[in-house]
C-alpha cells in the first residue's frame, strides 16, 4: 500500500512552522507575538472542526483506519500528545521570552499585586465604567442546573464564602469577547501598561457578591465542537436551518478545556464537571488561556518600531489610475498578484459596474467577505440602481455563516436575487461576471481568482486575480451561473474547468500525460502550488508519475498527506512550504506537456472535499506573457532560503538553510520589491508622457 501521512498530524506540523516564526529571535518583537497568536487561533479552529469530527467518529464506534492507518481513537491520542508539546513551547516562549522583552520595550502586563495606588484607581474606574455593567455572574450549586457556557469565551470561576454562615459556594463570570482582552491602565509616551480583562474581573469579583468573601479565582476557556452540519435533505428553509446550526454550535460538546495549571484543585474539579470534559480533553495552561487574543497586543498603536516595516500594496502597472476598469480589461487580459499588487482594481470594477448606466447585470459568488464589505455595498447599490444582480451566497462557509446570512438579507431587501449555494455542495468558486452594453452589443467582463472577495484578507493573503473579456470566458461564466442558479449540470466549458465534475478528471489526465512522456524518455515535469494536498487519487497518481521519472516540485503550505522522499514511491518529488508575513493562499498548477506548458489558477486545493464536494473553478492561463510570469512565480518558491521548509519522509519539516556563498533569497520580499519597482517604473513613464488638452466636442 502506498504511504500516506496522517492529515491531522500534517496540519499540526504546519502549525509548528507558524510557531517557529514566533521562536525566531531575529524577528521584531511584536511580529513574534503575532505569530504566537496565529498559532493559537489556528488551534482553536483545528479543535472545533478536526478534533470535533474525530470525537464524533470515535463516539460512533468507528474502528476503520484512515489512509495513514490511524483509527479515530489513535489519531486523537497522537493529536493530544503533539498539542501538549506545542502548548508547552508556546507558554515557555510567552512567559520566558516575549513578556520580559515586551516589558523592557515599555509594554507591561500588570497583575493586581503590581498596581500602584494611581494604577489601582484607574483599573477600578475602567472596571466600573466599561466592564461591570456588562457582566452577569452565574451561580453554581445543587439547586440550579449547570449553566451552559459559550465556547471560546474567557470565564472567571470564583469560590465564595459567607462569613456569617460559613457556607461555601461557587459562581462563574463569563466575559463577553466583545470587551476585548486588554484593559489599558496607563499609557505615557512609549510606555503602555495593561491588565488582562480576566485578571481585572478576578480582582474586582467581590463587587458581584456583596457580603461574601471571594476565596479563590481562576480563568478557563472551553472549545466546543464546530463540526455540526445542516441537514440539507430535510431543510425547507436553508437560512432558518443555518440559524439552528449556529445556535447548536454555541453549546455543543466540549472538545477542549483550557485550564490554568495553577487553578485551585477544587475549582479545577468543578470546572471540569461544568464543562463535561474528560481528563483527555483538559489542556493545562502555564499562563492565560486563549492566546489568540494576543493579536490585540501585536497590533498595538505606537509601537511600529517593534514590527516589520510596512509593505503597502502597489498599483498594478497594467492599470491606469483613474481610468475605467472596463477600458483596462478590454486592452488586455490582466493578472494581479495580491497583496503585492493592490486589490483596489477589483473593488473598483464592481463599484464602477454598480454605477455605470451601460452595465445591465452583475453576477457573483460570495464565500467569505469582509466585515465592512465595499463589494457587498456596491452590489446593494447596483440592485438599487435597477441592475440585475444575482449573488450566490454560501451559507455553509464555516464560521462565516452568521455574517453571510445578515448580508444576504441586506442584498435581498435591495432587490438582488439571492441563491444560497447548492444542495450538498459548498460553492467555493471565486467568480464575478459583469454584462455591459457596448456599441449595441453585450460584452461580458469576468473576474476569476484564487482568493475570496474580501478586501481585509486581500491585504494579508497571497492570491491571484485574472480579469478578461474574452468571449469564451464570458460564455463559460454565464453557463456557470446558469448551472448553479438553475440547478442544471456543470457541463464541460470552453475554458473553465469546474469541480466536482471535471477538475479532478482533468488533473488526473494531466498527471498521467506527464507520466507517459517520462516512460517514453521525454522531458516531463509538474510544479504545483496549493494550500493542502490530501486527495488519495491524486497522491497515487503523483507517486506513479514519480516512479516513471517525472520531476515533481510541490509547494504546499499546510496539510500534505503525500510522503516525500520515499525510495519506492516519491524519490522524484520535492515538497516545500513557505511561512512568512503573508499567508500563502494561491493555487497554481503547471504541467510541462512536452514543452507546450499548461498553467492553471484555481480556487481549489488538491483535497477530496474541494474536488468532490465543492463547486470550484480551475482557470487556464493562455496569454504567453502571463504564463511566463506564473512560471517565474512558481520557480521562485524553490529558491527561498530564508522562509522555506522542506518536508521530510516522517511528515516533519526543517527550515532550508542558505548554502555557503549563496545570497539570501526571501520569496515574498522578492515579489514585493518587483511590484514596487514595476509600479515606480510605470509611474515614471506616465510622468514623462505629455497628454494634450483637446477641445471638447459639441
Amino acid at each position: 500500500m502506498a504511504p500516506y501521512l496522517n492529515r491531522e498530524l500534517s496540519w499540526l506540523e504546519f502549525n509548528q512552522r507558524v510557531l517557529n516564526e514566533a521562536l525566531r529571535e531575529e524577528l521584531p518583537l511584536l511580529e513574534r507575538l503575532k505569530f504566537l497568536a496565529i498559532t493559537a487561533s489556528n488551534l482553536d479552529e483545528f479543535f472545533q472542526v478536526r478534533v470535533g469530527g474525530l470525537m464524533l467518529l470515535r463516539r460512533s464506534g468507528r474502528k476503520a483506519a484512515d489512509p495513514s492507518g490511524m483509527t479515530p481513537a489513535r489519531c486523537l491520542a497522537a493529536v493530544r500528545e503533539r498539542v501538549l508539546k506545542m502548548n508547552a513551547d508556546a507558554y515557555t516562549l510567552l512567559s520566558g521570552t516575549l513578556l520580559p522583552a515586551m516589558k523592557a520595550a515599555g509594554i507591561r502586563l500588570l497583575q493586581a499585586s503590581d498596581l500602584t495606588p494611581t494604577q489601582l484607581a484607574r483599573a477600578t474606574a475602567a472596571f466600573e465604567d466599561g466592564i461591570f455593567p456588562l457582566l452577569t455572574p452565574l451561580a453554581v450549586d445543587a439547586q440550579r442546573p449547570v449553566p451552559a457556557i459559550p465556547g471560546l469565551h474567557i470565564i472567571v470561576a470564583c469560590s465564595l464564602l459567607d462569613p456569617e454562615t460559613q457556607r461555601a459556594r461557587n459562581a462563574l463570570i463569563p466575559v463577553p469577547d466583545t470587551l476585548g482582552r486588554r484593559v489599558p491602565i496607563s499609557s505615557e509616551g512609549s510606555e503602555h501598561a495593561f491588565m488582562l480583562i480576566e485578571d481585572l474581573v478576578a480582582m474586582q469579583s467581590g463587587r458581584f457578591f456583596p457580603g461574601e468573601i471571594v476565596t479563590s479565582t481562576t480563568a478557563f476557556r472551553v472549545t466546543r465542537n464546530g463540526d455540526i452540519a445542516v441537514h440539507e435533505e430535510d431543510a425547507i428553509d436553508l437560512a432558518g436551518e443555518m440559524e439552528d446550526v449556529l445556535s447548536a454550535r454555541r453549546f455543543a460538546d466540549t472538545v477542549r478545556l483550557e485550564l490554568r495549571r495553577d487553578a485551585p484543585p477544587e475549582l479545577a474539579l468543578l470546572i471540569q464537571s461544568i464543562a463535561a470534559a474528560s481528563p483527555q480533553e483538559i489542556y493545562p495552561c502555564d499562563g492565560p488561556p486563549g492566546l489568540a487574543s494576543l493579536m490585540e497586543l501585536a497590533l498595538l498603536a505606537g509601537f511600529d518600531h517593534l514590527r516589520d516595516a510596512d509593505w503597502p500594496p502597489q498599483n498594478p502597472p497594467s492599470i491606469v489610475p483613474g481610468a475605467s476598469m472596463f477600458e483596462s480589461i478590454a486592452a488586455a487580459d490582466l493578472l494581479l498578484h495580491h497583496p503585492y499588487e493592490s486589490f483596489e482594481p477589483i473593488l473598483r470594477l464592481i463599484e464602477e459596474a454598480a454605477a455605470d448606466p451601460d452595465v445591465i447585470a452583475i453576477k457573483q459568488v460570495l464565500y467569505r467577505t469582509a466585515r465592512q464589505s465595499r463589494i457587498i455595498d456596491a452590489l446593494i447599490k447596483a440592485a438599487e440602481n435597477g441592475k440585475h444582480v444575482t449573488v450566490i451566497v454560501e451559507l455553509k462557509a464555516r464560521f462565516d455563516e452568521a455574517r453571510n446570512l445578515h448580508r444576504a438579507d441586506e442584498l435581498q431587501r435591495a432587490g438582488a436575487q439571492i441563491v444560497y449555494g447548492v444542495k450538498n455542495l459548498k460553492t467555493h468558486a471565486k467568480i464575478c461576471l459583469v454584462v455591459r452594453r457596448e456599441s449595441g452589443h453585450l460584452r461580458r467582463y469576468v473576474h476569476l481568482a484564487t482568493g475570496n472577495y474580501n478586501e481585509s484578507t486581500a491585504k494579508l493573503y497571497t492570491d491571484f486575480s485574472y480579469l478578461t473579456c474574452k468571449p469564451e470566458f464570458g460564455t463559460d461564466a454565464s453557463l456557470f451561473f446558469n448551472a448553479v442558479t438553475g440547478r442544471s449540470k456543470l457541463l464541460r466549458f470552453q475554458r473553465l474547468v469546474p469541480a466536482p465534475t471535471a477538475m479532478k478528471p482533468l488533473l488526473l489526465d494531466l498527471i498521467a500525460s506527464e507520466t507517459e512522456r517520462a516512460k517514453q524518455g521525454l522531458p516531463a515535469r509538474i510544479v504545483a502550488k496549493m494550500n493542502s494536498l490530501q486527495d488519495p487519487e491524486l497522491i497515487n497518481a503523483l507517486y506513479k508519475a514519480s516512479q516513471a521519472g517525472v520531476r515533481i516540485r510541490l509547494n504546499v503550505r499546510g496539510i500534505c498527506c503525500l510522503k516525500p522522499g520515499d525510495p519506492k514511491y516519491s524519490m522524484n518529488i520535492e515538497v516545500v512550504s513557505v511561512i512568512d508575513r503573508f499567508l500563502e493562499h494561491a493555487r497554481v498548477f503547471l504541467f510541462h506537456q512536452g514543452g507546450d506548458t499548461e498553467i492553471y489558477l484555481a480556487s481549489a486545493d488538491w483535497m477530496s472535499r474541494n474536488l468532490d464536494k465543492r463547486i470550484e473553478l480551475m482557470i487556464p492561463i493562455e496569454e504567453p506573457a502571463l504564463k511566463r510570469r506564473l512560471m517565474r512565480v512558481l520557480e521562485a518558491f524553490f529558491q527561498d532560503n530564508t522562509q522555506a521548509y522542506r518536508l521530510l519522509p516522517d511528515g516533519s519539516s526543517h527550515r532550508l538553510i542558505r548554502s555557503k556563498g549563496r545570497k539570501l533569497f526571501r520569496v515574498q520580499d522578492q515579489f514585493y520589491q518587483q511590484a514596487r519597482k514595476a509600479a515606480k517604473a510605470r509611474e515614471h513613464e506616465r510622468s514623462m508622457t505629455f497628454e494634450p488638452h483637446v477641445p471638447a466636442e459639441d
